[in-house]
């Protein structure tokens, strides 16, 4: 989850709803830059958060029984696993890309734990025989994932709120040529990426945001349920080039 404190208590954007935003962001991108396999691509976008932990015991709360921000979860190796092993059942260009987004999350978390290590591992050579079978280069796949990658990032920085006022910049990321592109808030409130690399001149996003005004809860199923019975926000933003 995403979790934003409100002066009301909690607003919460569930982890798939930030990967459907980072697909709506992908679809504008300018047809001449899009990677190979382009739906399933799309897909791999839209589904590389699934996998999440069930709404059982206490593995969306904090000690202190408040909804757990995703920055703050405790990553397990079974969610990863089950992560790419939705994906696979799809298609393996889909399983390629959420794996390599295992690798870059886990990555850093090699050290931390044998089964943490074996899962990279296999990663690396699950990544290496897909590209084999499907003749896909790995420069191709670094291409498409670091598109992923893009969206994925444009969309965590829309749902935690985090473009700056005032017209300042602030760097997406690097998208898959390898240049950085910024975002920044103009002043009839719209937003611009520089430089722009959506086929559309404008075009609107949005995402759905649930309000809960109790602070603390006692379980999993009690925040799910509150969840289900929340007041829904939709949260809109509006994209336009200079």
């Amino acid at each position: 989850m995403i979790v934003k404190s409100r002066d009301f208590g909690w607003e919460i954007i569930h982890q798939q709803a930030h990967g459907l935003l980072a697909f709506q962001l992908a679809l504008h991108w300018l047809p001449d830059n899009r990677p190979i396999h382009w739906v399933e691509t799309l897909v791999a976008i839209t589904e590389h958060d699934d996998g999440q932990d069930t709404w059982q015991g206490r593995h969306h709360l904090t000690q202190a029984g408040a909804p757990m921000d995703f920055q703050i979860q405790h990553y397990s190796v079974a969610q990863a696993r089950r992560m790419v092993e939705i994906a696979l059942e799809k298609s393996r260009w889909n399983a390629l890309m959420v794996s390599m987004h295992a690798s870059f999350l886990y990555e850093p978390m090699r050290h931390e734990r044998k089964e943490m290590a074996e899962f990279l591992d296999q990663q690396r050579n699950n990544q290496r025989d897909w590209r084999r079978a499907m003749k896909a280069t790995k420069q191709q796949a670094q291409y498409a994932y670091a598109f992923l990658q893009w969206c994925d990032a444009f969309s965590l920085i829309l749902c935690q709120d985090l473009v700056p006022p005032m017209g300042r910049r602030l760097e997406i990321s690097p998208g898959p040529e390898d240049r950085p592109y910024f975002v920044f808030r103009q002043s009839d409130g719209s937003l611009c990426v520089d430089p722009w690399p959506f086929e559309t001149k404008t075009f609107a996003v949005g995402i759905e945001c649930f309000q809960l005004k109790q602070l603390a809860f006692k379980s999993d199923q009690e925040l799910y349920e509150t969840i289900q019975q929340a007041e829904v926000l939709r949260q809109e933003w509006i994209l336009t080039a200079q």
